[in-house]
């Protein structure tokens, strides 16, 4: 069993997201599970430019460390993604991550996996982070297991009893990895999901040839 995290925080070792996703890692750690943390700022991720090549031919015409980091998460069997609120949204090195991603959506990829989602905020909005994280999880195919968010409010105090929920949400992460979890609410949405993308796909077969392919090779095409 293997869990990544991704912490999204350019504020390097004083990132306070980066402690509750190391929580959540040393969680489930302690359940089993061998952990890896990967920091999104330390990366060279380049903007998607949007010409689908990585549907056409499942690669991307970017050479940087994306594919890298794409592999070690393809290789995994849950996540954690961390980031702070910045501005009612994520990271931009977040955001930057998560559009390289639409081939990994378009063939969900990310089916059998499992994840979770955990933000700080100065003020307001890391519950909206951990929702939006979540989502993206989601969208992915991958079913979350909850999310921890937490308002700092210029108290640095504030974080320790919210990296103890951390812990506890890695642990429960490992869990259902290990238990093969379901969740009748996201099973409907990924059917929806998988329906939704077969559409497109079979709409673009003449062109998305990868995308195509992929799904024929792991039985989704009547």
């Amino acid at each position: 069993m293997k869990i990544l995290g991704i912490n999204g925080s350019p504020r390097g070792s004083r990132s306070q997201t980066l402690r509750l996703v190391q929580a959540v890692l040393d969680g489930a750690e302690s359940a089993g599970a061998d952990v890896e943390l990967v920091d999104v700022c330390k990366l060279r991720i380049e903007y998607c430019n949007g010409c689908l090549v990585c549907c056409e031919r499942g690669e991307c015409v970017k050479k940087d460390d994306f594919a890298g980091l794409f592999e070690k998460m393809l290789s995994s069997d849950g996540f954690v993604f961390g980031s702070p609120n910045y501005i009612d949204s994520v990271t931009a090195q977040t955001k930057t991550l998560l559009d390289r991603m639409a081939d990994a959506i378009h063939c969900q990829m990310f089916i059998g996996k499992y994840g979770c989602a955990v933000s700080t905020a100065g003020g307001s909005g890391a519950d909206d982070i951990v929702a939006y994280l979540n989502g993206v999880l989601q969208t992915l195919g991958a079913n979350t297991v909850g999310g921890v968010g937490v308002v700092l409010g210029g108290d640095p105090e504030t974080i320790v009893p919210a990296e103890g929920r951390a812990y506890e949400l890695g642990r429960i992460l490992a869990k259902a990895i290990e238990n093969r979890e379901t969740y009748p609410e996201q099973e409907k949405f990924h059917a929806a999901m998988l329906e939704r993308m077969r559409a497109l796909i079979t709409a673009n077969k003449d062109r998305w040839h990868h995308e195509y392919d992929y799904w024929q090779a792991v039985g989704r095409m009547p």
